[in-house]
């Protein structure tokens, strides 16, 4: 199997989504290709063997072959007319906007390219946090109270301390915590630099967290162990950015039975069908036992594969059972009638 890792593109967390696909040489088994969305949306091949991200922050990608896209793939220019770059399936590692929020997925779907990751419904709930929490409440699965606000209003009504959250974005980016009142317009002017909405969220000292991937195939779940993230009062930006290229896998979080199978649970009900082809982490809290929702990842820091026993051999598993899109019969049946009836 050939795969062509994406990565880069118009998004905050260009840089982090460069040193995910890094990553990835270190754990896939198999033929590795890179494409490199520049912050112009300009597609690179990038060969396995020259990827490193030195390449990226000097512009030094601009020598290789930029990418054209088309039906079914990409080519590229060659002596001859064009040439097809030589894949089996894309796998979206873009985090943050293009990758995250749905464009990628819509464009592969149009030229249908074959990509694991997140479809368009699932990028467009996961990806902005007001619609996650919504979708969570209809599905069962409890979250934190919150409310969310614009940067038109910057009046707070959560008690202090509360984190603030740009809306649409990950990795801790412009995430604060406010403790008094003095922070608040600072915090507020950081988020707001970010997104026009921001997600404001009580902030619970000591609250535990657990993080589980996972994914779902032929009907059945896949799942990782569930890991206790390092404990902080939240993972900044600086020590998100180092987590993302990690390959070794951690430590399995020392809890109840009883806890896993809610864990467990609250996730299947998350991914349901709706996630179906990609491989996601979900961050939940407890307090006092019960389970709630932080945020769904749709694609993970390094596809969270330092959760998995064998990475290699899940990803292989939801690459062989990908959703197939629906067949739609066109045949101007309709159209025929119109014509037909305009002639008698």
């Amino acid at each position: 199997m050939k795969i062509a890792i994406v990565c880069g593109s118009h998004s905050f967390e260009h840089e982090i989504s460069i040193v995910s696909a890094i990553a990835m040489k270190d754990v896939l088994k198999c033929d590795i290709e890179y494409i490199f969305i520049n912050k112009d949306r300009e597609f690179y091949y990038i060969p396995a063997k020259d990827i490193k991200s030195k390449l990226f922050s000097s512009g030094e990608y601009k020598k290789y072959d930029k990418l054209n896209i088309q039906k079914g793939g990409f080519s590229k220019k060659g002596l001859f007319g064009s040439k097809d770059l030589d894949f089996d399936l894309v796998l979206n590692l873009v985090h943050g906007g293009d990758g995250e929020d749905g464009v990628l997925a819509s464009m592969f779907k149009f030229f249908d390219i074959k990509f694991v990751g997140p479809r368009v419904e699932a990028s467009s709930l996961s990806c902005n946090k007001h619609l996650t929490k919504l979708y969570a409440k209809e599905i069962g699965v409890d979250t934190i109270d919150y409310e969310v606000i614009r940067d038109d209003k910057r009046e707070v009504s959560v008690a202090k301390p509360f984190i603030i959250k740009p809306l649409r974005l990950g990795s801790s980016i412009g995430v604060s915590i406010v403790k008094q009142d003095s922070e608040l317009d600072y915090a507020l002017d950081v988020a707001f630099e970010f997104d026009n909405e921001v997600l404001i969220e009580p902030f619970i000292n000591d609250i535990k967290e657990y993080n589980l991937a996972g994914t779902k195939v032929n009907g059945e779940f896949i799942f990782s162990i569930i890991e206790e993230p390092q404990k902080a009062e939240f993972l900044d930006f600086e020590k998100k950015y180092l987590d993302f290229n990690r390959t070794s896998r951690v430590n399995e979080a020392d809890i109840s039975e009883e806890l896993k199978t809610k864990l467990k649970d609250s996730f299947e009900k998350i991914y349901g069908n709706i996630f179906e082809g990609s491989i996601i982490r979900c961050d939940f809290f407890v307090v006092d036992g019960n389970v709630y929702l932080n945020e769904i990842n749709p694609i993970p820091g390094s596809m969270a594969n330092y959760l998995f026993d064998d990475f290699d051999s899940v990803f292989k598993k939801v690459a062989a059972s990908l959703p197939k899109e629906r067949a739609i019969p066109i045949n101007y049946e309709y159209v025929n009638k119109i014509q037909s009836a305009k002639c008698k």
